[in-house]
């Protein structure tokens, strides 16, 4: 096999439909648009969704919740994606990042921790946020909770 003798499989690929080239290619005259009217027109034809002047489907449907661009987004972290995180250990944004602790996300606020799972070392965790659980498990297990401004910078 040479690479001058490549083609495409057998029934691959067809000739493009001659369109207008006499009335006995049974594509002559009108060309397959019928007589006249929108379709026939040069850019004839209507956008996609419209439905005659009806009220097309997407603005009849109602329209449900709401999506605040100014929304402050977290890094989540549970306490159970901390129990392999040997003792002494500064956790922050960047050692999250780093080992994949959490699921990266766009966020804009920065490292926050929720309570679900256990903490057995003491770990000295600087987030942005702590939920009231985390905290105390947390503190329990000998470990410190700083919090800081925004630590996604």
């Amino acid at each position: 096999m040479r690479i001058d003798t490549l083609q495409p499989a057998e029934g691959a690929t067809t000739s493009p439909k001659r369109l207008g080239r006499g009335i006995g290619s049974g594509k002559g005259k009108t060309a397959g648009k019928g007589h006249k009217g929108q379709w026939a027109r040069s850019g004839g034809g209507v956008r996609p969704g419209f439905e005659g002047g009806q009220m097309p489907l997407h603005r009849r449907i109602p329209k449900r919740g709401f999506h605040n661009k100014w929304a402050t987004s977290y890094l989540i972290v549970n306490l159970s994606q901390l129990e392999s995180v040997p003792a002494g250990t500064v956790v922050d944004y960047d050692y999250v990042v780093e080992n994949k602790l959490a699921k990266l996300v766009k966020n804009n606020g920065g490292l926050k921790v929720l309570g679900k799972g256990e903490v057995k070392v003491a770990l000295t965790v600087k987030a942005a946020k702590f939920s009231a659980s985390a905290k105390t498990a947390i503190e329990n297990a000998g470990g410190t909770c700083e919090v800081i401004a925004n630590d996604a910078e």
